[in-house]
């Protein structure tokens, strides 16, 4: 079968197959991984569609086309890492634009946007959870760019992507979504509305913690010519090794993410109870602010929980300290569990004072909650809360 006949099947087996159909030549079952950087031409200008890696790969390109049937998109474009493919959307406006971002994303993201395109744009933070305000900013502003994380890291909070990437294109606004925490298994942003849907597909995509990935996938013909440009001139491509790896990895991805949620669930509800937490928050869970949005726009509540401790930053470090099981370490979305203090690791870029203006205090741990035993994962939460003491 070709990558055509699997595209209206479910999406597990799109996952499988789209871009892994067997080798043509040798019938192997794995596709073999194009580790070329240039391609033979019968004559000048005539080529098999291949000229040069930087470009175009045919391992890339597998991946490319199995990750646009997962988003329901036309195009994709893969790069070398997350922030390359933020980086690359940016260059498709012009100098000057306002933008639109929400106040609580990645702190690699806002380290980019206050940094080093901070006297390239005007950039705008605002609360995109707050619908009605972020529809007013957009009318007033007329930004190049509305630029969501939902839901956004470590808060967790969700915005309404209908509504926002409507009111967005009434205004000519292109919206793009941060998808990485729920990757194309939970949500889809472009059947939302959105313009771009974009990831960092060393989480969730991959899933096996061994790639730095980006992904950007999007409906729109010239939205996709102009990030090809850029991408070309610029030069952020994913290594073929690399792009064989993550296709192999999305391979499992409705397994894991089914596997992610139902531990998550458990985990969440067990520390909602828990006498040293403060709160806790995840999209499942009845308390979490906008969890009926959550139920409308996602088909599941992903792997990602964020608690407040109690005993503040003190209570943190023990805690951090005595798990086990759950691994002190950046990123998230792998096989395995982690466990991150975001105001010390990943988002110590964003300056004390803001990162308390939106509630992302030294009290804050943030959970990627991986596929193990989840009885297992328990007990580490059970040790290191005692350690807290």
């Amino acid at each position: 079968m070709s990558n055509s006949d699997y595209l209206n099947k479910q999406f597990a087996t799109r996952a499988l197959h789209v871009g892994n159909e067997p080798d043509k030549e040798t019938g192997a079952i794995s596709p073999p991984i194009f580790q070329t950087s240039t391609y033979v031409q019968k004559s000048p200008g005539d080529h098999l569609g291949y000229e040069y890696s930087r470009t175009h790969n045919p391992t890339r390109t597998r991946l490319e086309q199995c990750l646009a049937s997962l988003e329901n998109a036309r195009h994709c474009i893969v790069s070398a890492t997350g922030m390359s493919a933020a980086h690359l959307i940016m260059q498709i406006i012009p100098k000057g634009q306002a933008v639109i971002c929400g106040d609580d994303v990645y702190g690699g993201t806002y380290r980019l946007f206050t940094t080093v395109l901070q006297n390239e744009f005007n950039f705008i933070f605002i609360d995109t959870t707050k619908t009605d305000e972020t529809i007013k900013l957009i009318q007033k502003n007329k930004p190049a760019i509305l630029w969501i994380e939902s839901p956004t890291n470590p808060l967790l909070k969700i915005s309404d992507i209908k509504k926002l990437s409507k009111c967005a294109k009434d205004n000519g606004v292109i919206t793009v979504v941060d998808n990485t925490f729920m990757s194309p298994y939970f949500q889809n942003p472009l059947d939302l509305g959105a313009d771009i849907s974009y990831h960092s597909m060393s989480k969730y995509i991959n899933g096996h913690s061994d790639v730095v990935a980006g992904a950007i996938m999007t409906n729109d013909d010239r939205i996709c010519k102009d990030i090809a440009y850029f991408h070309n001139s610029i030069g952020p491509s994913q290594s073929p090794f690399d792009s064989w790896l993550v296709l192999r990895g999305v391979k499992t991805l409705a397994i894991r993410m089914q596997k992610h949620e139902e531990n998550a669930m458990i985990i969440a509800e067990y520390l909602e109870s828990h006498p040293q937490v403060e709160s806790v928050t995840y999209p499942g869970l009845r308390s979490h602010p906008q969890h009926e949005i959550a139920n409308e726009q996602m088909s599941g509540f992903g792997g990602m929980i964020t608690f407040f401790i109690r005993g503040g930053i003190e209570a943190s470090r023990k805690f951090l300290e005595a798990v086990k099981i759950f691994l002190l370490a950046e990123s998230l979305g792998g096989v395995e569990s982690l466990v991150e203090h975001p105001a010390i690791m990943t988002h110590a870029s964003i300056p004390k004072v803001e990162r308390e203006k939106i509630g992302l205090t030294d009290n804050l741990i943030r959970l990627s909650v991986g596929i193990e035993e989840v009885e297992d994962l328990i007990s580490d939460l059970n040790r290191a809360f005692d350690a807290a003491k």
